[in-house]
């Protein structure tokens, strides 16, 4: 079985209303494609902008408040499971839901509709992108601190976008990891191979409640060509041939068999817009981010595409990933 980790479901209106792409995906689309790939079950999350914005900012590439809605993410959270489980549930048996948080804005708010949707609709774990929304994450040990113990609580792990680059002041891999050390009963996964830090890499090995993906792997590998900032400096960097990403997979997947586990950020494979004059276009596609995975040899394959995933899971009932 082939699970792919991290994927978006739903509308990203900053993302559109700045001409950038992607900025939708919906359910079924998603499963169709991945299903030409040879994917069998996803984990979902909503789009990282949130109605809590105002819309008009969002126009001119600032998310500030005076947004529609007063709690993060309960209309996104809502709206993408009952399109799983209501509007398209022979599709929506396929997924293993997370619902996305903001770590810092209504944490009270924010946890009351958590425990009503879970309520409802069941969800296995909790996503935050706080880079985007400029929400510091290590806040889940000040204000954010009911969402660890709501995870503790209720047995699901976090899937967290991680970062390396010194101006992201909301993400990094390092605050993360702390957050693990601090909470050791909860699991966490950090998002993108952190970057190809070597540091936070090695750190995750020896923590024995963290993991991390390798979501958005090919456009990660293409940035260290590049020498684009979002991954890690030269002196920092996981040793790999980074000009060849099956290569760089296989090299993740041998040095850290029990910690990787593959996803590939759809829609977000690819990345492509223009920022402030300056046009970025990194660009991959579904299957090419399968086709890294399905070179690993089998043993690490089914580490990366399966194994682990389920380890940080620990999902309760097992006939989840048996269903048609």
């Amino acid at each position: 079985m082939l699970i792919d980790c991290h994927n978006h479901l739903g509308v990203d209106l900053f993302f559109y209303l700045n001409g950038y792409h992607p900025y939708a995906q919906d359910l079924p689309a998603m499963v169709t494609e991945g299903r030409h790939c040879g994917v069998d079950r996803w984990v979902v999350f909503p789009m990282v902008a949130n109605l809590t914005f105002d819309v008009p900012p969002m126009r001119h590439a600032k998310l500030v408040p005076g947004g529609c809605e007063a709690v993060p993410y309960a209309f996104e959270n809502e709206r993408m499971l009952r399109e799983i489980y209501d509007l398209y549930p022979d599709l929506g048996r396929r997924t293993l839901p997370f619902a996305i948080l903001d770590p810092l804005r209504e944490p009270a708010a924010q946890l009351r509709k958590l425990r009503e949707l879970h309520a409802r609709f069941p969800f296995y774990g909790l996503k935050i992108q706080a880079t985007m929304i400029q929400s510091e994450v290590g806040a889940l040990l000040r204000e954010g601190r009911g969402f660890l113990e709501l995870a503790a609580e209720l047995n699901i792990p976090f899937i967290i976008h991680s970062s390396v680059a010194p101006e992201d002041k909301w993400s990094q891999a390092s605050a993360i990891l702390r957050v693990a050390e601090a909470t050791p009963g909860v699991r966490f996964c950090l998002a993108h191979s952190c970057r190809y830090d070597l540091e936070s890499l090695n750190r995750v090995a020896e923590l024995p409640n963290t993991w991390f993906d390798c979501s958005a792997h090919r456009i990660h590998c293409e940035g260290v060509v590049r020498e684009l900032s979002y991954v890690a400096r030269a002196a920092r960097r996981f040793p790999a041939d980074y000009r060849d990403p099956t290569a760089v997979l296989r090299a993740l997947a041998e040095a850290y068999p029990a910690k990787l586990i593959w996803g590939s950020d759809t829609p977000f494979q690819s990345y492509v817009a223009d920022i402030d004059g300056s046009f970025v276009s990194l660009r991959s596609t579904y299957a090419a981010e399968v086709e890294c995975v399905r070179a690993l040899p089998e043993k690490l394959r089914q580490a990366a595409g399966c194994d682990n995933l389920l380890a940080l899971l620990q999902l309760r009932d097992a006939g989840l990933l048996a269903r048609p």
